[in-house]
């Protein structure tokens, strides 16, 4: 299972609330914490708090998934042009023959 700390700011940035609120969930929860190298504490996500980061991450991050889409849709819209045109077309080509006869 990957694993994924965070400092009690980048927390607060994740939870949108101040670092006090963010240190206070991290009790309540009983999370791990640990200090790191750089002097900074860090918490361990819980598998709620990793979903949501994820989550945060996909919608903020993925232009290329946006993209994709973009171009689906734009593709769907050119098909049902081209179909509605082929359509145009063949009920003109029904009508010359009688406009001519007549």
């Amino acid at each position: 299972m990957p694993q994924i700390w965070m400092t009690y700011d980048e927390l607060a940035g994740l939870l949108d609330c101040g670092v006090l609120q963010a240190r206070e969930r991290v009790q309540q929860e009983g999370l791990d914490r640990k200090k790191s190298r750089d002097g900074n504490t860090r918490v361990k996500l819980n598998f709620a708090l990793m979903a949501m980061f994820i989550a945060k991450i996909k919608g903020e991050f993925n232009p290329l998934d946006r993209a994709i889409q973009d171009i689906r849709e734009v593709h769907a819209q050119m098909k049902g042009y081209e179909d509605r045109q082929a359509q145009l077309e063949d009920l003109r080509a029904k009508d010359e023959p009688a406009a001519l006869a007549g």
